[in-house]
């Protein structure tokens, strides 16, 4: 090797010198290489390309499109709230936004919360709904776990984890497809202890499926899980409460209405500081 490169530096020097072909060949090569610059495959920071902002869908709030945009598609944004905080009326009208627009959407139900009737009354067309009930669907499989199982903490175990597992390997086929406007995971009624046990990896491949994609990803649940996965975190909670009483028995009460706190806590295609709105409200509805 030694000999080589004196050979080559001789070439340099004494261009003339004889040289056998494969020394004047990786002379010619060596020469090329240090006339190139040293910096040609980089790119300075000032000419790179700014990427596109993803398009944007009405969430079926207008209070909250006006502090968002909208739902971003291609994305994953997560609502996230304690009970009795919107998250279910937020959800409910982003479907609904959705159906308007005629889209086929899915809600992967974890905890078997959905209600029809309520999600009719808030406008979601059923006939454009993709029902996904993971804790009815695993009643009769936990029931033989149950029998199987070892003692009561790991059949509760299971019965929480089976759910969760079901609702994963559900979201990824339905994300794989590419055929639906958009994918819910409702996470509602989940532990925190078993939602957290989600991997980061998960979230990251979810949002990898979804990415160039007009597929809106939401999910929603009692604290962040996706954390910095989320294009779109939105955080919810409850300030006012609208009751109305004279029911019978005289001293209940029902509630009516609230006024729902809306805060986003990240938005990294915009890379916008934390806002917040105060003007969004549900209301009940009656169903007779």
């Amino acid at each position: 090797m030694s000999s080589l490169l004196v050979d080559l530096e001789a070439a340099f020097s004494f261009p003339e010198a004889g040289l056998s072909p494969a020394q004047q060949r990786s002379a010619a090569l060596l020469k090329q290489i240090s006339a190139a610059p040293k910096l040609a495959a980089v790119t300075s920071a000032s000419r790179l390309e700014i990427r596109p902002a993803p398009d944007k869908a009405s969430s079926g709030i207008s209070s909250l499109d006006a502090l968002t945009g909208g739902l971003p598609r291609g994305c994953l944004t997560e609502i996230c709230g304690p009970d009795s905080s919107g998250r279910t009326s937020l959800l409910l009208a982003a479907l609904a936004a959705a159906a308007r627009r005629e889209e086929v959407c899915t809600l992967i139900d974890v905890s078997d919360a959905f209600h029809p009737h309520s999600a009719t009354a808030a406008g979601v067309n059923l006939e454009r709904l993709l029902w996904i009930r993971c804790g009815a669907n695993a009643q009769s499989f936990l029931s033989r776990k149950r029998r199987q199982a070892t003692s009561l903490e790991e059949w509760e175990r299971r019965r929480m984890e089976d759910p969760v597992e079901q609702a994963l390997r559900a979201a990824d086929l339905l994300l794989q497809s590419n055929g639906f406007g958009m994918v819910a995971i409702d996470l509602a009624g989940v532990p925190m202890k078993m939602a957290r046990r989600i991997p980061l990896t998960t979230w990251f491949r979810f949002r990898r499926a979804v990415e160039n994609t007009p597929t809106i990803l939401l999910v929603t649940g009692q604290q962040s899980c996706a954390q910095s996965c989320a294009s779109l975190s939105i955080q919810l909670r409850t300030e006012n409460r609208e009751l109305r009483t004279g029911f019978r028995p005289t001293h209940t009460e029902l509630l009516a209405g609230m006024e729902i706190h809306a805060e986003v806590l990240n938005a990294r295609a915009e890379r916008k500081r934390v806002q917040s709105a105060r003007n969004f409200a549900s209301k009940t509805a009656w169903i007779a």
